[in-house]
């Protein structure tokens, strides 16, 4: 096995200890909207998210289309197994009914094996955990929470609309039903310091989460975030102080949880700034190259400061 394997956790090693061979996901905009953007809670999202939310935008595109078309598709020649993800803004706020009926839609092909869920703390309740859960006897199950910082100072500034404790009750309910979740977190936010990147850790650590999604902090387009950056009253982090971070979290993260990713996709259209965040095998290597040469492992400074 590669020594960059050995270092910290690879999703792509954990699927395949699951499943028995490569598995990838296929994308999935469900035309899903947001409590963040519809008004409910406030209009315009958090302050880094773009109009179309994260990933592809095929909203015009039928959820069993989208499944077809990517399995149809050379994608669909890369491997037997498949995760569907609903990924583009909240995919857990709408009536029962219309969540099944979304689930259910993208569940159309026996190479599919799992359902994994991007949705916000605030929009996970009793209903929606069984209604998810539902789906365990089936298939692999995976509910995506947003947390990006444990700091609510920052969270009001991101516009996030909840609290830390909305985070902590939705994966408190979701443990209720053994459900697998991961957590996104955020580097070079606002006004970030070192403790509160440690005290987010710390928090994912105490709640033993399954899996992390590591994301650096970009500018995009028409983001109030940009205009921050106009103003100057935000300055993108550097390649070097997000590698030294990147290292930190892992290094102090629970040596069971999961990285499922470490660094945010831009979308090269939009991307206004750092121009590093394009390249994304220069983020990998340099993890690797800092891990190796400093002889460093996911976990292994727990308990030692």
């Amino acid at each position: 096995m590669e020594d960059r394997y050995l270092r910290y956790n690879h999703l792509n090693q954990y699927y395949k200890k699951i499943f028995g061979e490569r598995t990838l996901k296929i994308c999935i905009n469900g035309g899903f909207t947001c409590p963040n953007r519809d008004g409910t809670k406030s209009y315009g999202g958090c302050i880094f998210c773009s109009e179309q939310g994260s990933g592809e935008h095929l909203k015009n595109i039928s959820i069993s289309d989208q499944v077809l078309n990517h399995l149809n598709s050379y994608r669909g020649q890369r491997a037997n197994k498949f995760i569907v993800y609903f990924q583009n803004f909240t995919n857990t706020y709408d009536t029962i009914d219309n969540l099944k009926k979304k689930y259910n839609s993208a569940l159309i092909d026996e190479r599919i094996v799992g359902l994994e869920i991007a949705t916000r703390p605030d929009c996970i309740n009793e209903k929606i955990a069984e209604l998810i859960h539902s789906y365990s006897k089936d298939y692999y199950v995976c509910v995506e929470l947003g947390l990006q910082t444990a700091n609510d100072k920052i969270g009001k500034l991101l516009n996030r609309q909840y609290s830390t404790n909305d985070f902590i009750t939705a994966v408190n309910l979701l443990k209720k039903y053994n459900k697998n979740i991961v957590s996104h977190i955020m580097v070079g936010l606002p006004n970030e310091t070192d403790n509160d990147i440690y005290e987010t850790v710390n928090l994912l650590n105490k709640l033993d989460i399954n899996g992390v999604k590591i994301h650096s902090t970009y500018i995009i387009q028409n983001t109030e975030l940009n205009n921050m950056f106009n103003s100057k009253t935000y300055f993108p982090m550097t390649f070097d102080y997000y590698m030294e971070k990147l290292v930190f979290i892992i290094t102090h993260l629970n040596k069971d949880i999961i990285i499922h990713r470490i660094s945010g996709d831009a979308p090269k259209e939009l991307l206004i700034a750092p121009e590093w965040n394009l390249h994304k095998k220069q983020i990998m290597n340099g993890l690797d190259k800092i891990l190796r040469e400093r002889n460093l492992y996911q976990g292994c400074y727990i308990n030692r400061e």
